[in-house]
């Protein structure tokens, strides 16, 4: 494996300097993009679109045409991995993501095997190798996984929840019916994430949008717990080079120091919590990854450079171990052109907060 020319982002989660802080964005492929709506239409759905290597490898690569970023960032969707499961995915406009077979049933449960990666998402790992080639060493490329428990909302309610009323149900019913789908589904994303790896993925993440609505005792059992096996079981060097993974557990503020010590090499946080707060509570044990509000971006450049500003500032001067991001997802409504003045504020005040540093150093 080469490292890429621009490696400000792997340097980054290893907490090494970097001229300016590196910044992607996650869901930096999507419906805000006109071309990317384009692509979609052609491809026929949203599912197909993922399941088509050479469009999924097209719309990876829209946001790096238009943007200096840092990073890509594989295009697909984290339920691929239950859709593997032969719980049939499908997606209805409005409603989005839904799964025909829910697991509801002690003896469906029973049955549930872990996938294999180069079988049943062979257009995963496809796009991976794809998307590498298409870069040509330029920035390195992100893959990623859904966390076992954000899976298993998914898999358990049969789609999105509000009240996640089944799931918590098992959780506090039956939590060794929850503890089975749990490791399985860890068995299956380690399985997933190392076959991208080996496909060519120079980094991943695992997402764990729904971690952040269990109690505290909850998230380390049913949450925590799976993310270690997963980090544990993950290829950390390829081709001479490390592999470095990030962990996201959206409303996950409260437990930084616990997901620090699972292993990871980053933490995504959401802008629910300061990160100057944040790096103060991890230290050098992990790099940070955020957190300007995804709403931040329908305010004008100047203000969108402000707010870029206050997170830079309050993550310090020096930006050792900073990669920028959005909190969560951009929005599908966001303006384009904001994502080019948010991308340039934050290289060009990063630069100007590490010089000033430097100015002092040499000063004192």
């Amino acid at each position: 494996m080469t490292r890429p020319r621009n490696d400000s982002f792997l340097r980054a989660l290893r907490r090494q300097p970097t001229e300016q802080t590196p910044v992607w964005l996650m869901r930096q492929a999507g419906r805000y993009l006109p071309e990317y709506c384009e692509t979609r239409r052609r491809a026929g759905s949203f599912l197909q679109l993922c399941k088509n290597p050479a469009l999924a490898c097209e719309v990876t690569l829209q946001p790096l045409a238009r943007y200096d970023l840092d990073a890509a960032i594989l295009f697909s969707d984290i339920l691929t991995v239950p859709d593997a499961m032969g719980l049939g995915l499908y997606f209805t406009d409005g409603e989005g993501p839904r799964f025909e077979r829910p697991l509801r049933e002690e003896w469906a449960i029973r049955d549930l095997t872990a996938p294999d990666p180069w079988d049943h998402l062979r257009y995963v790992t496809d796009a991976v190798a794809e998307i590498r080639r298409a870069l040509h060493n330029s920035v390195p490329l992100i893959g990623f996984s859904g966390s076992p428990y954000t899976l298993a909302c998914y898999m358990v309610e049969g789609g999105a929840s509000s009240d996640y009323r089944h799931i918590k149900g098992m959780l506090y019913g039956r939590p060794d019916l929850l503890h089975r789908i749990l490791s399985v589904t860890a068995d299956a994303v380690i399985a997933y994430l190392n076959a991208q790896i080996e496909a060519g993925a120079q980094a991943v993440m695992i997402f764990d949008s729904w971690g952040g609505s269990l109690s505290a005792a909850a998230y380390k059992e049913f949450s925590l717990r799976y993310l270690r096996r997963i980090i544990d079981g993950l290829i950390r060097e390829r081709g001479g080079e490390p592999v470095p993974s990030i962990v996201f557990t959206k409303g996950g503020g409260l437990w930084l120091e616990s997901i620090a010590d699972s292993g990871c090499d980053g933490i995504g946080v959401d802008w629910t919590i300061d990160i100057g707060e944040a790096r103060g509570r991890v230290g050098r044990r992990v790099a940070l990854q955020g957190n300007l509000d995804p709403a931040v971006l329908f305010a004008s450049p100047e203000q969108i450079a402000a707010e870029a500003g206050k997170v830079l500032t309050s993550y310090g001067a020096d930006g050792c171990g900073h990669v920028f991001n959005l909190g969560h997802g951009i929005s599908q409504f966001t303006p384009p052109e904001n994502v080019k003045a948010l991308i340039d504020a934050v290289h060009q005040q990063s630069r100007d907060l590490r010089r000033a540093g430097n100015k002092l150093t040499l000063g004192s």
